[in-house]
């Protein structure tokens, strides 16, 4: 339960300003708004908060697209892509600590990388999460889970098309992390059919940052091949940040390990224990190599590397462990006296790191342009992963885009994806699309020198932009 500090009221609020945007001054107006769910008595149960940008100097409508942008989880405000790609005020990057990251105080920006120019931008807090509110406990059946939050969110794409006489604009989904899982269950049902209706909503375009579509039959990815294989491209990657052991660009080396792994790697974890001593002996020192970890580990775990015992075994020659969410980023290992295997798992040092950033920036200067004037208490996350519904009735996610995409035809999706993030492995990725019939000539891949949050830095956040633009202005954003 989250501790209230208001009562609910729906709300509304105004504001406008303007932005240069690849050298063109762009007025906007903004629209930040409850979207209230109510029952058949009429009470309000939930709401859904969005915040509009419109350009303000476009007269016809139709043509222009519509981004409708949200965060994963499941329970996560739309926060970060708001305040560190989307939004046409983002945050500085300014001076580093040791990882990387931004210090304090944080500041604020005009957004250069906004696509305002292009297309109007709907940012969501889905129900329970920023502004957005679960208001009867008992119907939390009607939102916490894969599907019925699908539900809940094509019912506000609906009434928001409705609202602003958008319809015939061409949409697109912008989802990161669990929002992959969101956009393309939405798809699905859009195209077809939810569990007891129609919605008739078809969508352009999808933007996928940190994929978690996957051909398991939840949101896990439960793929036969073994999770070594294919958590070892984003191993080699973060190895390659940390211990540089080859003078190629990160892009040469991962794609070299990602090889070694699909085939040689492979083919010994399944030889196991038939492997002629030469042979195991030329796969140990493959590995070492690619990976960073020890022969001592190696020979303890039969070949096999553990995604989360990695993060430490990396580095632990220079006591420390690379984070989860990004594995550019690392924190000391745990004294003797603490449980690392325990505890280890639970403290990722990029955690704490992000959201003060984006918080302090999204209410401090954001929602001051916004209008938005309100006692109600901002939940930038809330753990509903704990209490979600995972089942997806006779699909999986990736059949479910696959499904999508066979009837809408024009429908496009680029996957974005750290080489760094082993929350989201891009290992997964590539098993996905090798697995899961979607059409190829619609489908674009792109890896970054980041990690699960593509866009953070000065460079990252320009090349996303400058592919996702690309992209929605109807080019090959890999090219």
């Amino acid at each position: 339960m989250i501790l209230k500090t208001d009562v609910f009221t729906p709300s509304r609020f105004t504001g406008k300003g303007s932005i240069t945007l690849r050298g063109v001054e762009v007025p906007f107006h903004t629209v930040s708004e409850d979207n209230v769910f109510y029952d058949d008595e009429g009470k309000p149960i939930a709401s859904i908060f969005s915040y509009s940008y419109f350009r303000s100097d476009v007269e016809n409508v139709d043509s222009r697209p519509v981004i409708f942008a949200f965060n994963g989880g499941p329970g996560t405000s739309s926060m970060m892509l708001h305040v560190a790609l989307l939004g046409p005020k983002r945050v500085k990057y300014g001076d580093v600590d040791d990882d990387g990251l931004p210090l304090p105080p944080y500041e604020s920006c005009d957004n250069p990388q906004c696509l305002l120019d292009i297309a109007d931008i709907v940012m969501v807090d889905p129900v329970g999460t920023g502004f957005g509110r679960l208001l009867d406990e008992s119907k939390k059946s009607l939102f916490y889970g894969i599907e019925p939050d699908a539900e809940a969110f094509l019912t506000f794409v609906q009434a928001w098309l409705n609202r602003y006489n958008r319809w015939k604009s061409p949409k697109y989904l912008v989802g990161e992390s669990y929002g992959c899982t969101r956009a393309a269950t939405v798809v699905g049902m859009g195209s077809l059919s939810g569990s007891e209706r129609a919605y008739s909503v078809t969508f352009d375009g999808l933007i996928l940052i940190g994929n978690t579509v996957t051909v398991g039959k939840f949101f896990s990815d439960q793929s036969p091949v073994y999770s070594s294989v294919l958590a070892f491209p984003t191993l080699a990657a973060i190895n390659w940040y940390h211990n540089r052991p080859s003078d190629q660009m990160v892009e040469e080396f991962v794609a070299e390990a990602r090889q070694f792994a699909d085939t040689e790697y492979l083919l010994a974890l399944y030889q196991g224990e038939s492997l002629d001593k030469e042979t195991r002996e030329r796969i140990i020192e493959r590995v070492m190599y690619y990976t960073g970890v020890s022969r001592e580990y190696l020979e303890k775990r039969a070949l096999f590397v553990e995604d989360t015992e990695f993060r430490r075994e990396v580095i632990r020659h220079k006591g420390r462990s690379v984070a989860r969410l990004d594995g550019r980023i690392t924190r000391p290992l745990y004294t003797p006296l603490l449980d690392e295997d325990k505890w280890g798992i639970y403290d990722d040092a990029a955690e704490g790191k992000y959201n003060p950033f984006f918080q302090s920036v999204l209410c401090g200067d954001v929602f001051a342009m916004l209008g938005i004037k309100t006692n109600r208490n901002f939940v930038n996350s809330h753990s509903l992963w704990r209490k979600w519904k995972y089942g997806i009735k006779g699909m999986n996610t990736s059949r479910s885009l696959s499904a999508a995409m066979r009837r809408t035809p024009t429908m496009r999706v680029f996957f974005i994806n750290g080489w760094y993030d082993i929350c989201t492995q891009i290992g997964i990725l590539y098993y996905t699309l090798n697995h899961s019939g979607l059409p190829k000539d619609r489908v674009f891949v792109k890896g970054y020198p980041a990690g699960h949050m593509t866009y953070l830095g000065e460079d990252n956040i320009q090349a996303v932009a400058d592919d996702m633009y690309t992209f929605i202005t109807g080019g090959d954003p890999t090219r």
